[in-house]
């Protein structure tokens, strides 16, 4: 996104003037949130909208219906940019369409933008009904939201969801630090789940500058030998591990809580992950078991944990019987994701998580598949289109007991694949890439088997699997943890975008597509 690419462009530290400006569609709850952290930090807070409506001496409807909206929006402009001038300006809220002014979003690159992102549904009902003649007509408003979005997104340095006063003072601290200590260009997402709530900051630089957060409380960091001779941040203690998904086991994590133990660590301390996803999984599984659970921080430095297995809250070790068979569910306090730790990954590595990008654009569909099909390289705008298809997943549906099932497109096979065959020969996101193959013969999709076969041979990815026989892969998939009421359910395609969980597949139809991508 854009956002993503000013870097240098924004200067939104306190001391330069910036303030914090809220943007969103109508309803998004933009004045309340804005009231809400003006209030937390003591300051006043302004609007444009009411500003503009005390100039104009008359009801904002009443103006746009009888001027037109481009006299409207002029009016608008004028405001918008006497507010954003104001060296006394702190706190902000601009209405929905003042951002569709070149000159105003010039304005906005010296201050820390937040997006109120609502959803369509809640947004119409907030809005229809008040007199805003924009959101008159359904159709009309949901055309106006489609469009509206990705100027939004390209703007935000932050995006909350748009829930209004008590998110936005709940992430307000999130919102300083992104503002205050981390590099120019720096991104952040809000994750929301059932159980708990933090922020995933996504920027180049992130490690090397020593942004962290939250602040509070003493750092254990648990790394493994590879990624520590690349990257090291300042903590209490140190516990290194061997790499691979070999170290992923209840022997490991007693390990780990041992070393926690002897070194005096308690419940009010940071555990944190700095690795790719053994080590999250890993060191999220012991933050949620000792002491009955401590806080901890996902630091992921390759592909498959940036776009996908830091965040959600899955923890869990294997067992030789199966993969992630013990486990718990326990939300990070943060994520911090530095695509420039993916600089320092040998490509063998950065093609295993591809295999994850492309599942994922196929269960998101519409632009980010559009963009991976295209074989774009993975850069920050696809990284965080992928974490934004996950935590929308994760906020519908934290446990698995719905929509979140379809995060497993490809897995059931390759977690069999992977047990049948030690979890030593084959990188997580290669087999993800030979499962995803059987998925989408199980679907019925032979053509986008095809196109998806060709991103991944293009990677250099394995388009079939040796080290076990098809016996053994079939056994390992009737063992899959998520089997329910004595069978294994599959995540079927429809077509990108169209995704769904819980179908039955005859076992002749999963031999015949184990069958066909085993090398003889």
């Amino acid at each position: 996104m854009e956002a993503l690419r000013k870097g240098a462009e924004r200067s939104p530290a306190p001391s330069e003037g910036g303030a914090l400006v809220f943007i969103g569609f109508m309803g998004s709850g933009k004045s309340t949130a804005a009231r809400s952290v003006a209030a937390e930090l003591e300051t006043e807070w302004l609007d444009s909208d009411h500003e503009l409506e005390r100039e104009l001496g008359e009801p904002l409807e009443a103006f746009f219906d009888r001027e037109g909206e481009p006299a409207f929006r002029a009016r608008e402009e004028e405001v918008v940019l006497r507010l954003l001038s104001r060296p006394d300006a702190r706190v902000v809220a601009l209405g929905g369409g003042a951002v569709q002014s070149p000159r105003v979003q010039q304005a906005l690159a010296r201050h820390t933008v937040v997006h109120l992102d609502v959803a369509i549904d809640d947004a119409w009902r907030r809005s229809s009904g008040q007199g805003r003649p924009l959101a008159r007509d359904l159709a009309g408003f949901e055309q106006l939201h489609r469009e509206r979005w990705p100027l939004y997104e390209s703007l935000a340095d932050a995006s909350l969801p748009g829930s209004g006063r008590e998110v936005a003072r709940r992430a307000l601290p999130a919102v300083l630090a992104l503002r205050e200590r981390a590099p120019g260009g720096s991104r952040l997402l809000w994750a929301a789940a059932e159980s708990a709530e933090y922020p995933v900051f996504v920027g180049r630089g992130l490690l090397a500058a020593g942004f962290f957060h939250p602040l509070d409380g003493r750092r254990f960091v648990v790394t493994d030998e590879q990624v520590d001779r690349h990257h090291r941040i300042e903590a209490e203690e140190r516990i290194v591990i061997m790499a691979g998904e070999e170290q992923k086991t209840i022997f490991r994590a007693e390990f780990v809580l041992r070393h926690l133990a002897q070194s005096g660590a308690e419940r009010g301390d940071l555990l944190v992950a700095l690795g790719g996803g053994v080590v999250g999984d890993l060191t999220g599984f012991c933050a949620a078991i000792y002491q009955r659970g401590m806080r901890y921080v996902q630091l992921p430095t390759t592909l498959v944990a940036q776009i996908d297995s830091a965040y959600g809250g899955k923890t869990g070790v294997d067992l030789p019987e199966g993969k992630n068979y013990v486990g718990a569910y326990h939300q990070p306090a943060a994520v911090i994701t530095d695509p420039a730790a993916l600089d320092t990954l040998a490509p063998e590595d950065l093609a295993a998580g591809y295999a994850e990008v492309v599942k994922t654009a196929l269960i998101a569909g519409g632009p980010l598949w559009t963009r991976v099909r295209h074989r774009g390289e993975v850069d920050e705008e696809i990284i965080v289109g992928c974490v934004r298809t996950k935590l929308a997943i994760v906020a519908e549906d934290e446990r698995d007991a719905g929509r979140r099932q379809v995060l497993n497109l490809g897995h059931t096979i390759a977690h069999a694949i992977e047990a049948a065959t030690g979890y030593g020969r084959y990188r997580h996101g290669e087999a993800v890439g030979i499962g995803l193959l059987c998925a989408l013969r199980l679907s019925g999709r032979e053509a986008l088997r095809r196109e998806v076969g060709e991103l991944l041979a293009a990677r250099g990815l394995p388009l079939s699997f040796w080290g076990a026989g098809v016996d053994d892969v079939l056994a390992a998939v009737e063992r899959d943890k998520k089997k329910r009421g004595g069978s294994v359910r599959f995540v079927l395609v429809e077509a990108p975008g169209r995704v769904s969980f819980g179908h039955e597949v005859e076992l002749a139809d999963v031999r015949a597509a184990v069958e066909e991508v085993h090398d003889r």
